[in-house]
């Protein structure tokens, strides 16, 4: 397995998910303390170019892991369940925009807050509205050598899709080989009976892993049994990236240096 760690730019959102900030500075960190790659949480596909990025991966020799795209929810209100004709065109060409940099860089596109809500809408139409806007971008990203891979979140964060179980209901109903699940070991100890079982019963779909503990600090920190999870990703043979999306408690790097030294020698 690969271990990577969640960055964004400087001007990211204060509430965006990542451990560290600036782009060519954390990529930079990120290899001194360990890591193998870094995940781009991105809020749209301009942030960094595409010969910007491959400078500063080579130079550090890090791999990108994957892009993430919840800051396109969070900052900028656009989702997969959206009715409004423009929103959806502009997510579309977005999104094209983060496979086309992931067709370079990582392969894999995530999907996580920015599938949208229900919030009391039709659930037929909503599933609709994303299967459409899913199969459109797996076709795209199919050309290009891209996966996209839907996170199960959990319920305090989003009303649809909350589980791995009814994650992969839906990725069974998009029905595209390029479009599969990404389990978050945070968010499946909010919704998952039992972590371990469900990423074996769904082993066929777990293409890459968030890493948090309990609280969302860095593993080790709270009270997940990663000895379970990482037994279990053994159990399928995952080889792929387990890649830490904590808090930046206390400080970003020390959360980035807690983890690696948690993680590194004991499971990865």
């Amino acid at each position: 397995m690969k271990l990577g760690v969640a960055i964004a730019s400087d001007n990211a959102l204060a509430s965006a998910f990542v451990v560290m900030r600036g782009l060519e500075k954390s990529i930079k960190k990120a290899h001194e303390f360990g890591y193998d790659g870094v995940e781009l949480a991105l809020k749209d596909p301009h942030e960094i170019t595409s010969q910007e990025l491959g400078r500063i991966l080579k130079e550090n020799s890090m791999s990108v892991s994957a892009i993430s795209s919840g800051q396109v929810f969070a900052a900028r209100g656009l989702m997969f369940t959206d009715e409004n004709k423009e929103n959806r065109e502009l997510l579309y060409k977005d999104f094209c925009g983060f496979i086309d940099l992931a067709s370079d860089f990582g392969q894999l596109v995530n999907i996580g807050r920015v599938r949208g809500f229900i919030k009391g809408r039709d659930k037929a139409l909503c599933e609709n509205l994303f299967i459409d806007m899913a199969s459109k971008l797996s076709d795209y990203a199919a050309g290009r050598g891209v996966k996209l891979i839907l996170e199960p979140v959990n319920r305090y964060e989003i009303d649809y899709i909350n589980n791995t179980d009814e994650c992969v209901e839906l990725v069974k109903k998009v029905n595209k080989p390029n479009f599969t699940m990404m389990p978050d070991v945070f968010h499946m100890n909010i919704e998952d009976a039992h972590i371990g079982e469900a990423l074996i019963r769904n082993r066929e779909y777990v293409e890459y892993v968030h890493l948090a503990d309990s609280n969302r600090h860095a593993p080790g920190d709270g009270h997940l049994d990663f000895d379970d999870i990482f037994s279990a990703l053994g159990k399928i043979g995952y080889n792929g990236w387990t890649t830490v999306e904590c808090l930046p408690y206390p400080e970003p790097e020390e959360a980035a240096r807690r983890a690696v030294t948690f993680l590194r020698g004991r499971y990865i």
